[in-house]
């Protein structure tokens, strides 16, 4: 059919294809991404190295098995990418045939499917009639035999296989060379585990396998995830979209060292909404209110604010006020304690309040920080003197103001 006129929602999705964007790589910051460079993995990658040298100096010597060991976002999947895409790389360099195998345990949560999957990634043909798993098994230990290959084949989520599987397809999988008699062993493991304790319901004897080799991930600090989120924007966004300032307000929010939970993976998430909402707007740079409103649409723990403040006392209510107001004034992360005084003695004076002196105002700053409303915390370097830094990491701010405004006032009996 041929239109005289273009449709409606023609015109919609030309404007849209042709709005200018910030973004110059956005998958560089979704979680299938997998970086060139990985800051502060280093040590863990090194290590891997290390256990896996063998099938360089000393090929099919014996089976590897590794277990890597940390909380949500600390780095464990993608270490173990980086390791593999580059590992199996130098490798052919030097003219070694290895492969690198990565399965999703939770995805792939039986024997018969993992097994499935490791031929299938290794390209290996199996015959199209059914087969069990120990033929399927031995199919591909037979293949790589006849190929000269070696693989390496991480299991991650690797404590859901566990839980799921039983311990007897454990058994299975991590003592592979055990009732094999095989002079050249080729499949080498890396498991991947939230922690240990998930990995309880094994026999002693194959828990002490995987035990053997741990490499344990702890959560990032905020300058670690400084470092990481500067180079995933240095790859995702042209020049000038985003300042150190922004990238620094996730970091502290996220930061195992400032209270968060150092989740690279959500601290990039936070990002990459913050840059969608920018884009959206038609902003040309990523503002810190992008910022506080991606935390509050990604946050899977932000305490309901307004239950926390119903019955806060009217003067803690203006001392967030007054917090809120310089927080968007000044378009800063973070204000000094001194200047919340300030502000909050000038609205005192709005609203025919006798001000309380500076020990009561601290103590009702520390209770907003212990309700999860504020971030209160002291100042280190950079800053002359020693003073109380105060921010709020989650908005928007104007609305949440309006809120807190209608509250006092609402407490107070009086009109604007």
């Amino acid at each position: 059919m041929i239109y005289e006129d273009k449709p409606s929602t023609w015109k919609i999705i030309e404007e849209e294809l042709n709005k200018p964007t910030i973004f110059k790589s956005r998958e560089s910051l979704t979680p299938e991404y997998i970086p060139d460079n990985l800051p502060h993995r280093e040590r863990e990658i090194k290590a891997l190295v290390s256990a896996f040298k063998h099938l360089i100096t000393s090929p099919g010597s014996f089976s590897q098995r590794v277990l890597i060991v940390g909380s949500v976002g600390t780095g464990k999947t993608v270490t173990a990418r980086v390791f593999g895409r580059d590992f199996t790389r130098a490798a052919k360099i030097k003219g070694y045939n290895i492969r690198y195998v990565h399965i999703n345990c939770h995805r792939n949560r039986t024997l018969y499917n993992v097994v499935t999957e490791i031929a299938r990634q290794l390209e290996i043909p199996l015959p199209s009639r059914g087969l069990s798993v120990k033929e399927m098994y031995d199919a591909i230990l037979g293949y790589l035999d006849e190929s000269d290959t070696y693989a390496i084949v991480t299991l991650d989520e690797f404590h859901y296989f566990a839980s799921i599987a039983g311990s007897d397809a454990v058994y299975f999988i991590v003592r592979t060379y055990d009732d094999i008699n095989a002079s050249i062993k080729r499949l080498n493991f890396i498991f991947i585990s939230l922690d240990t304790s998930k990995l309880s319901l094994l026999d002693s004897t194959t828990e002490s396998y995987l035990l053997r080799h741990m490499i344990k991930l702890k959560p990032y600090t905020s300058s670690e995830l400084f470092d990481i989120l500067k180079y995933r924007a240095s790859q995702a966004f042209y020049e000038g979209v985003v300042d150190d300032e922004v990238l620094r307000f996730i970091a502290d929010y996220e930061g195992s060292d400032h209270g968060g939970g150092g989740n690279a993976r959500h601290a990039i998430e936070i990002l990459l909404l913050a840059g969608d909402m920018a884009e959206s707007e038609g902003a040309d740079k990523i503002q810190l209110d992008h910022v506080r409103k991606a935390i509050m649409k990604t946050s899977r723990e932000i305490i309901n604010i307004s239950e926390s403040i119903l019955y806060s006392p009217v003067h803690e209510l203006i001392i967030l006020w007054a917090i809120i107001r310089l927080l968007r004034r000044t378009g800063k992360p973070f204000v000094k304690m001194g200047e919340v005084e300030k502000e909050y003695e000038v609205l005192c004076e709005v609203l025919g309040e006798q001000p309380r002196r500076h020990t009561q105002i601290y103590e009702y700053v520390m209770n907003l920080k212990k309700a999860g409303v504020i971030d209160a915390r002291t100042s280190g370097k950079g800053l002359r003197g020693r003073t109380t830094l105060i921010s709020i990491h989650y908005g928007p701010l104007d609305l949440f103001e309006k809120h807190v405004e209608d509250l006092i006032y609402r407490r107070l009996g009086v009109s604007r």
